[in-house]
């Protein structure tokens, strides 16, 4: 006889079969659809149900994608939501695994998965050219299509009709690819797969540096077809390529070629744009609710719990509502004010919006299965509660997720007045039998985490998350999770590049090696890596090239690498001989070694020991320079090189606890390998005399100076230009003089023979070699001479969250917001310098920007407070500096300075120490550096809420509309707005007091509701009363004359009795009480 228990089921199943098709307002309680004493056969078969009528039923015969809608004409497929289709059978099947008799199900479950990753990887390998081209030129027009026709594989939507560039999607394929290959599936099957997959990697690895679409698909929040840079996309990137560095795509039965390889330096890269771009998701994203599946599942991005719970706090308190989370704030997709009749918004439209963005109950969803992971029970339950409500189910009796719920037209205008207040409606998807399947999948993942069917541990074999007490034995990752000390020892290789060298350095206790003597390992220079990984992934008959002649950062150089049978070890980049003046300074070079160690112990997280090889070579030790080299050789003796744990020793004996790579992909190709050249020992007889002194000293001021006036030899004839050249011994002069002819007479001009570049190369070699740094920064800007290495340092500054302005002080400046190429930058450098007559700034502005990226990247706390680097001020504020520490006498000219002195310099300017410092000088310095105080830019929105006609300032006109309606207040675009409205102030001073204005204006407002602008704000005139009323003053109590000049009212401290507030602050109140005074009902003056 059938239990109660029993009876009670079946009722409830027959009730539940027996509702009308499409009861979507009927709640299904979530509680009701299982028994405590249910066999564990019966509850998967239940789950096989489900995820067979809400999911498999709609997979395509053909390609195993799964289409967008669930309606019989829709053809299109969507990666992403096909990815987590596949991820709900493959979780399904892992639970079956537990089963002896499973009837076949975990084969059909498994081989769900494995179609559909095999479909997506069937169309991503038809648009083989795409990727190519990807690869060289990584824009919206050359990348992989997002969407596919559901039944064949063909593309859809051209470039013009849909934003195809998402690289989340990508990078989520990689990610579930080798959670499924580590679970066991079979999904790759040969070489041409395993080559094409290296080349997505290749793609991948710089999404730090490509701006896409996001999960969205419209890029900016202003949905106007531009391209931002998301965290959400970066994030995935970063988990993907940690996932699949070193990972065997052919399984346990995979062998040395079907491995894959990463950029580990471009992987960190990634983890550093991913640390500062969060918790916002982009420039115009605050934060977003995409973020979630890069914090969370499936990918565990972030490392720091401090970080991961800033973010996710954001995201929950900013976007969470009753039925789901917003996806950001302002978005208009499928509510009832956006017009669908057009792609884009218009400028202003996104204010129509706020407070009835749809809300989707998914997100719901993910924060259950976060609290399944981070085994948060009470986080679990919270969120399953939120959703019973607001699910349904189908006439089968399983669970139904709408997509979202939306304000119906007729209830917007009471929504928008009191948010929350309104009750929303679902979407269509789950009534009349259309499904949300992307909702569906994730749902079925979470319920079977939530009824323990399958462990966390079975949908992540490769450990994406590990809990905090685990984190340390985790040893198949590069990265380990979590914010751990990093005490790493850095084992160092000192090589001398000649016999003589190392019998020299010994005299001094130094004991080196050469490269004869740490035979038969070779040491190369990374340019030669770079050579033997363009053989990786070759596919000539998918058109693929391999890996991009991408150059080998620190971290890479620290391995060792079995290549062709051989031992490889590299040198640093930082070792590289360069046609850049930069490398004729030793001082310089210290720093960078330093620099580099700093870098690598931060970074380096693999189990074997990081092995940095120090290259001396003779030059290095010429001159003044070599006691400084001899103390950093000492230091490393000693075992500690500015902070960080270095241990010396022959290269034979570290080589044990290093990292190996082996790059077996070459013996593929072997036949097409080229001749690749070891660093060579020079060949000079061991016991003849190092020539330390063939080098000078830095020259004198008076050495560094030209001898000739610019502008009286300007106009001077030629043959008398030629005559004064050959017969002077400056080289400054010589410069000077080649400049004009060059000017004059063009590149070919022969003068003795001499092609006019041979001279003026000359003349750069000479100069560099005797230290006569004007003659060398004068003669390399005539000849455009350019550093290649600021390319990846623009991409460190944005990486940081900042952005780069190159140019001349008060000259127009070209903003740099996305990295560039090389070539691209060349050209900004020398077009936006040279026509002023500032060609040695050109090469200066090359060295700051050099400067600037070491320094962010182990500095960041120095650019706190700037948001734009604006290298032509920076070099006004270190004139400044140079002009305080002369005094009364000439400041030093900063082209004279080496160009470890200009770091220094720059080091100087950017501590923010004034003590003793003039407030004139103090200004001069923070407003050159466009340094802003914490809050300001919020300040600044504050202020426009209550300026309807909007500020004004050097012209430039910061309106209240459509900013306050396009953007919100902690936006980093109405960030740079405001620096775009200031960028007109020519004098830095000046700028430095306009934003002392704004903080004034923004208090008193804050601390008088109710008043309010009634014309537009000018703060140029506002700055001119205060001034006029500062003189009245001073005319007054101390006698003295007016006059034009402002720098004693820039010398004035801004606090105190007669400080600069107090003026400024008396102005902005005088137009204040000049408008009209809002009424306030608890006025106290009122009378009636």
């Amino acid at each position: 006889m059938a239990s109660l228990a029993d009876v009670g089921w079946k009722l409830l199943e027959f009730k539940a079969r027996s509702k009308r098709s499409g009861s979507i307002y009927e709640p299904l309680k979530l509680s009701i659809l299982q028994r405590e004493d249910e066999p564990l056969w019966e509850k998967l078969d239940r789950y096989y149900d489900a995820v067979k009528n809400t999911i498999l039923n709609y997979q395509s015969p053909t390609t195993g994608l799964f289409p967008v809608k669930t309606c019989s004409n829709c053809k299109e497929a969507k990666v992403r939501d096909s990815l987590y289709c596949a991820a709900a059978a493959w979780a399904l099947s892992m639970a079956y695994r537990r089963i002896d008799d499973d009837m076949g199900r975990t084969h059909e479950l498994e081989h769900s998965a494995i179609k559909c990753m095999r479909g997506i990887l069937y169309c991503y390998m038809r648009q083989a050219d795409k990727v190519e081209e990807f690869k060289q030129d990584p824009s919206p027009s050359k990348c992989l299509h997002s969407v596919f026709n559901v039944d064949t594989g063909d593309e859809v939507h051209s470039y013009n009709d849909y934003h195809h560039l998402q690289i989340d999607a990508v990078s989520l394929f990689l990610l579930y690819l080798v959670e499924m290959i580590c679970s066991g599936l079979q999904i790759i099957y040969n070489t041409d797969e395993v080559s094409f997959i290296q080349n997505l990697v290749f793609c991948v690895e710089r999404a730090y540096r490509v701006p896409d679409y996001g999960m969205w698909e419209r890029g900016s929040k202003y949905n106007n077809g531009s391209t931002e840079l998301h965290s959400s996309s970066v994030g995935l990137a970063k988990a993907a390529l940690e996932a699949i560095n070193g990972f065997n795509l052919f399984g346990n039965q995979g062998c040395s070629w079907s491995v894959i390889f990463v950029d580990l330096d471009a992987h960190n890269r990634n983890r550093q744009t991913l640390c500062s771009l969060l918790p916002r998701e982009s420039r115009s994203h605050n934060t977003d609710a995409a973020l979630l599946p890069t914090i969370s599942y499936p990918a565990f991005a972030v490392d720091d719990d401090a970080l991961y719970s800033q973010t996710l706090d954001k995201i929950v308190r900013k976007l969470r509502g009753k039925y789901g989370f917003k996806r950001f704030l302002r978005d208009g997709y499928r509510t009832a004010n956006e017009d669908k009749n057009r792609r884009y918004y218009k400028p202003a439209e996104m204010k129509l919006f706020d407070g009835i963005e749809c809300e989707f109950p998914i997100f719901f969803i993910y924060m259950m299965i976060d609290g399944v992971f981070r085994g948060n029970k009470a986080q679990v339950k919270e969120y399953q509660e939120l959703l019973e409500p607001i699910i349904f189910q189908s006439n089968e009796g399983h669970a139904v997720i709408p997509k979202y719920y939306y304000v119906p037209a007729d209830f917007v205008e009471a929504e928008q007045n009191k948010h929350g207040s309104q009750k929303r409606f679902p979407s269509n998807s789950g009534r009349d039998g259309n499904l949300f399947l992307f909702g569906q999948a994730l749902f079925n993942i979470a319920k079977l985490l939530v009824d323990e069917l399958i462990s966390p541990k079975d949908i992540d074999p490769i450990h994406r998350y590990v809990p905090r007490q685990d984190q340390r034995n985790v040893s198949m990752r590069y990265s380990n999770q979590g914010p751990i000390e990093n005490d790493v020892v850095i084992h160092v290789a000192l090589i001398a590049e000649s016999q003589r060298l190392q019998v020299f350095l010994n005299t001094y206790g130094i004991q080196t090696q050469t490269p004869q003597q740490v035979e038969p390992i070779q040491i190369w220079p990374q340019k030669e890596l770079v050579k033997a990984y363009r053989f990786l992934a070759i596919n000539k008959k998918l058109g693929l090239s391999g890996r991009p002649e991408r150059p080998v950062g620190c971290i890479g150089t620290c391995k060792i690498y079995r290549i062709l049978g051989k031992t490889v070890v590299c040198y640093p980049i930082v070792f590289d001989l360069s046609d850049f003046y930069l490398s004729q300074d030793v001082m310089l070079l210290i720093d960078d070694i330093t620099n580099a160690l700093q870098f690598i112990k931060q970074c380096w997280k693999m189990q074997g020991r990081p092995l940095f090889l120090v290259l001396i070579r003779e030059d290095n030790i010429k001159g003044s320079r070599f006691n400084p080299v001899l103390d950093m050789l000492a230091s490393f003796k000693k075992g500690n090189i500015g902070g960080v744990k270095v241990h010396v020793d022959r290269l034979q004996t570290l080589i044990s606890g290093a990292v190996v790579e082996q790059l077996d992909f070459l013996r593929v190709n072997e036949a097409e390998i080229p001749e690749f050249k070891s660093f060579e020992e020079l060949e000079l007889p061991k016991h003849s005399k190092v020539k330390r002194q063939t080098s000078t000293p830095n020259a004198s001021d008076l050495e560094q100076q030209p001898e000739i006036s610019v502008e009286e030899w300007l106009h001077k004839p030629t043959p008398e230009i030629i005559r004064k050249f050959h017969d002077s011994d400056c080289l400054a002069s010589q410069a000077q003089l080649a400049s004009i002819l060059l000017r004059r007479e063009g590149p070919d001009f022969l003068a003795k023979d001499e092609n006019l570049m041979d001279e003026l190369e000359r003349i750069y070699r000479r100069a560099g070699s005797r230290k006569l740094w004007l003659a060398v920064r004068h003669a390399a800007a005539i000849i455009k001479k350019f550093a290649s290495s600021i390319a990846p340092h623009i991409t460190t500054i944005l990486v940081h969250g900042k952005q780069v302005t190159l140019g001349l002080f008060g000259q127009e400046e070209e903003v740099i917001s996305n990295p560039l190429s090389p070539g691209v930058i060349q050209g900004i450098i020398y077009s936006k310098c040279s026509p002023h007559g500032g060609e040695r700034e050109a090469v200066l502005q090359q060295e700051l920007v050099i400067h600037i990226g070491w320094i962010i990247s182990n500095n960041p706390e120095l650019f706190s407070g700037m948001l734009k680097i604006r290298v032509g001020w920076i070099v006004q504020a270190m004139k400044h500096e140079l002009k305080i520490r002369a005094g009364d006498m000439p400041p030093q000219d900063i082209h004279q300075l080496s160009p470890s002195d200009i770091k220094q310099l720059l080091l100087d300017v950017l501590q923010p120490q004034h003590t003793g410092r003039s407030w004139l000088n103090r200004r001069q310095i923070d407003g050159s550096l466009n340094r802003t105080p914490l809050g300001f830019y919020d300040r600044v929105w504050q202020i426009l809420e209550r300026t309807p006609n909007g500020i004004l300032v050097a012209g430039t006109h910061l309106p209240q509309q459509p900013t306050l309606s396009d953007m919100t207040m902690y936006e980093m675009n109405f960030s740079l707005l405001v620096e775009d409205t200031l960028k007109n102030i020519v004098l830095p001073e000046y700028r430095q007091i306009i934003v002392e204005l704004l903080m004034v204006v923004s208090i008193v407002l804050e601390r008088n509701p109710e008043l309010e602008f009634s014309d537009r704000v000018d703060l140029d005139g506002l700055v001119k009363e205060a001034f006029t009323d500062f003189q009245r003053d001073r005319s007054h109590f101390e006698g003295m004359e007016k006059q034009d000049d402002m720098e004693s009212f820039y010398n004035t401290p801004p606090v105190g009795k007669r400080g600069t507030s107090s003026y400024l602050t008396k102005a902005v109140m005088i137009q204040l009480l000049q408008g009209d005074v809002k009424p306030c009902k608890d006025d106290p003056c009122s009378v009636s």
